[in-house]
Parts: C-alpha cells; sequence; structure tokens
C-alpha cells in the first residue's frame, strides 16, 4: 500500500526538522536536501513549506506545551524524533484548523510507529490527547 501524498509530506516535515536538530545543516538546507528527489503535487510541497515553517517558529512554543504535559519527564530527556513528533503535531493542531483533530494525532502516531517505537506511539497519543483536551477546556468546549 503507497502512503498518501499528505503523510509523505509529513514525512518530509519530520526528517527535515529531525536532520536540523540533529546535525550541523540549516533548517533551510535540510528541508532543501530532503526536496530534491521528491516528487509531490504543488499543495503537497505548500503544506511541506508551511509546516516546516510553522514548526520552526513555534518550537519554543510546542516545548513548552511539551513540558507541562509530560509529569515527571524532562523535555530534553525525551527521544529526538518524539520531540520532534510532537512538536509537529502540537504545531499543526494550533497552527491549521483546518486539519482534523483525529487526522494530526493518527498521523502523529503512524509516525511514531514508524520511525521510533511501539512505546513510543503510545506516549506520542498521551501527550497529543493531554494537549487536545487541555485545548478543548481552554476553549470552554468540555
Amino acid at each position: 500500500m503507497t502512503e498518501s501524498p499528505r503523510r509523505q509530506a509529513r514525512e518530509i516535515v519530520l526528517k527535515a526538522l529531525y536532520a536540523s536538530e540533529c546535525m550541523e545543516d540549516s533548517p533551510q538546507e535540510s528541508l532543501k536536501k530532503l526536496l530534491e528527489n521528491m516528487n509531490l503535487n504543488e499543495n503537497n510541497l505548500l503544506f511541506v513549506r508551511k509546516l516546516y515553517r510553522a514548526v520552526l517558529q513555534n518550537i519554543t512554543f510546542a516545548d513548552e506545551k511539551i513540558s507541562g504535559l509530560i509529569q515527571n519527564w524532562e523535555i530534553n530527556r525525551l527521544a529526538s524524533i518524539d520531540k520532534v513528533i510532537l512538536r509537529m503535531a502540537i504545531v499543526e493542531l494550533a497552527e491549521f484548523p483546518d486539519v482534523p483533530v483525529k487526522v494530526v494525532l493518527n498521523e502523529s502516531i503512524e509516525l511514531a510507529k514508524k520511525y521510533s517505537t511501539e512505546e513510543s506511539s503510545k506516549f506520542v497519543n498521551g501527550v497529543l490527547d493531554a494537549f487536545i483536551k487541555n485545548q478543548l477546556r481552554s476553549q470552554g468546549e468540555t
């Protein structure tokens, strides 16, 4: 089964963010290298750039949210890949209201399963579920 173009787009963002966090390439260079060999349509290419930029601009916001949701744990102790997946999801949930919450949640869990561990996918699910509930509570939609 081939992956959806939107999942492929999220994977590109994940890989570029992870590369820019773990290597010496600039964030722009990391994304440029990944996009060189990709065949995305214009909509998905735009989504990649928009999500990538949004995550980079909102890392502090995302890390504060993650830190507030993980109990008895420090964000700098998280596996880098899990941290990047959580950042992406939190930013997408906060900045892309047109994307259904369930889609972001499911995509994040699938990314964790593919690039991290089964335990990580459960962890990502728990953190994002708590974030979503907190967001709904703060919006008065409980």
